[in-house]
């Protein structure tokens, strides 16, 4: 089975740091795309770059990762390992993240921050 790196993006998908820069590195993540399947990996935006823009707000991550899912759902051959999206530069808890997956079909594999979140 096919595994998909789960990653956290910034708007512009500058994908020069973190687990966006080792996507790009080693899962085809591809520089100036945000969102969706990319090579073996997949972009959840989480973090707004521009000092003038506003942020990411967890609704908007919440739209990235129904997206995920049902693409997940859609592509049930493939397995998605997440990483910690939006928990390291984006600056957000898992407290906020991990209830957005609550609703994931088996083949979304979850990492421990947020398995603790969900089931203590």
């Amino acid at each position: 089975m096919t595994t998909i790196f789960v990653f956290g993006s910034n708007r512009q998908g500058r994908h020069g740091a973190g687990a966006a820069l080792y996507a790009a590195q080693h899962h085809g993540a591809i520089y100036g795309q945000a969102r969706g399947r990319q090579g073996n990996s997949y972009a959840v935006v989480t973090k707004e770059l521009r000092a003038d823009k506003p942020p990411v707000s967890v609704a908007e991550i919440a739209g990235g990762v129904n997206a995920l899912l049902r693409y997940a759902r859609d592509h049930r051959q493939l397995r998605f390992k997440v990483t910690p999206i939006g928990c390291g530069l984006a600056g957000f808890r898992p407290e906020q993240i991990a209830p957005l997956f609550a609703d994931r079909p088996r083949n979304v594999i979850l990492p421990p921050e947020f398995l603790e979140v969900l089931y203590g």
